[in-house]
């Protein structure tokens, strides 16, 4: 069997491989928090977050995306059929990435609460006073960052995002993040499953704003249980919120070199992305029947 090639580009948590028009993407096993990777892995994470993206991309396949296959079987040689890639993959087309997160809120929680706490904004935009931390918001309401691939994601008004993109490409991005959140919000809702936010990312290919990254994973969205929910706390996470908790608390600086994580901290990441992952699913199984 011939060797796999050297990655074209190591994210940090995931491999690319770029084959010219089309790419392969790998989720591994590592795991990141505040833009930096972190020495241990967490047992299965990429197979998880990679099944869960792939049943998302299907629930929403209205929804123009990136997405060839999942089946390594179909994947081009030297990747055809390798072990190592075997349900951590996916073949998708390249296109032009667009340098925004699309992030959507629907509680006010994380940095959103942070800024809200500080300036009763969120957003950059007046919210009412008097809200609490984890309470639902009015509505969802669209919170953009712009893409660093050095140091950390920032924060911007929609006004920026509009200036930088043009009005159209900005309200595309803009409708679409709100719909999709909002879709998937009422669906996993039915589950007993609150949708806190979650990020999307765009690009462009052929002229066509289309769906790219991964969506709805534990990594990209921040998942509660309607059952632990709790208006004025921190609700119990599902998803790798539970790691930025410990690492808030830990005093770390936030900055290279990462700490060890304890192994009891692993073993409970690998729990709640298995847990997240068997309600979502069967959640979405029960949607396509």
């Amino acid at each position: 069997m011939m060797t796999l090639p050297n990655p074209s580009y190591t994210g940090k948590v995931r491999d690319v491989f770029d084959l010219g028009n089309e790419l392969i993407l790998v989720s591994t096993d590592r795991v990141s928090a505040f833009d930096v990777v972190f020495r241990q892995t967490v047992p299965d994470k990429g197979k998880i977050l990679n099944r869960i993206s792939a049943e998302w991309f299907r629930t929403f396949r209205d929804v123009p995306n990136h997405v060839i296959s999942t089946d390594i079987s179909s994947f081009p040689e030297p990747f055809r059929n390798r072990p190592e890639l075997e349900g951590r993959s996916i073949l998708v087309k390249k296109c032009r990435r667009i340098d925004f997160e699309c992030v959507v809120r629907g509680y006010l929680s994380g940095s959103g609460w942070k800024e809200y706490k500080e300036n009763g904004t969120l957003a950059f935009k007046k919210l009412p006073s008097g809200m609490s931390e984890s309470e639902k918001l009015p509505e969802p309401v669209f919170t953009p960052a712009i893409k660093n691939d050095s140091g950390h994601d920032e924060n911007v008004s929609e006004k920026r995002m509009e200036e930088e993109l043009g009005t159209d490409l900005f309200r595309i991005l803009k409708e679409k993040s709100i719909s999709i959140y909002s879709r998937a919000a009422e669906l996993v809702g039915k589950a007993g499953i609150l949708l806190c936010d979650t990020k999307f990312e765009f690009g462009i290919l052929d002229g066509q704003v289309i769906l790219i990254d991964e969506i709805l994973t534990p990594d990209s969205s921040r998942y509660w249980s309607a059952e632990t929910y709790r208006k004025g706390t921190t609700p119990p996470s599902m998803d790798k919120q539970i790691l930025r908790n410990y690492l808030e608390a830990s005093g770390w600086n936030k900055q290279p070199p990462a700490p060890n994580l304890p192994e009891n901290l692993i073993s409970e990441l690998a729990a709640a992305y298995q847990q997240i992952q068997d309600r979502l699913l069967q959640c979405l199984s029960q949607e396509s029947t």
